[in-house]
Formats: C-alpha cells, structure tokens, sequence
C-alpha cells in the first residue's frame, strides 16, 4: 500500500479552487484509480500551501498503471483549477 501526498504551494501569483479540486478533480482520480484507490482526503492546511492531499493506492504498480492510462487526463485537468505547481511525495505505508 502506498500513499500519494499532493502539495499545493501558494504564491502571490497563485490562484486556487477549492470547490472544482474537492467536487470534480480528486473524484476523477480516484475513480480512474478504480479498486485501486483505497481512500483520498484533502486538507486546507496553511498560509504556505492551497490545499494538501492524499490518495492512498493499492501499489506502486497499480497508481504506474493509472498514470500510464489517465495520466494526460488527470494532469490536464489541473488548469482548471490552479496555476500552482504540485509537488508530490509518494511512499510506502509502514503503519
């Protein structure tokens, strides 16, 4: 199992919608991850960042999968939503 972290890292120049992130974007990718996805959640945590996410997935190979078949979707999708570029931190769950 395998946690996505998805950081939105705010600007002066960077704009954000909250509404489209949680009600259209994070629905999109968790239904392209299918029975892969095993829950996402999403956070307004801070002045340093929009918004903070995670996804958590069945494995490296199945998110490599989603990715390899959704990708230009998924990430074409951000534009409608921000001008901030993600960073994204992925990992193994130990607990």
């Amino acid at each position: 199992m395998i946690s996505v972290a998805i950081l939105y890292p705010k600007s002066d120049e960077s704009t954000f919608d909250m509404d489209y992130y949680t009600t259209k974007h994070m629905p999109m990718f968790a239904e392209r991850l299918g029975e892969a996805c095993h829950g996402w959640t999403v956070a307004a945590p801070s002045d340093r960042y929009h918004a903070t996410a995670w996804v958590t997935v069945e494995s490296q190979e199945a998110l490599n999968a989603t990715l390899a078949a959704h990708g230009a979707e998924i990430i074409g999708d951000v534009a409608n939503y921000t001008n901030s570029n993600p960073d994204l931190i992925v990992g193994e769950i130990v607990k």
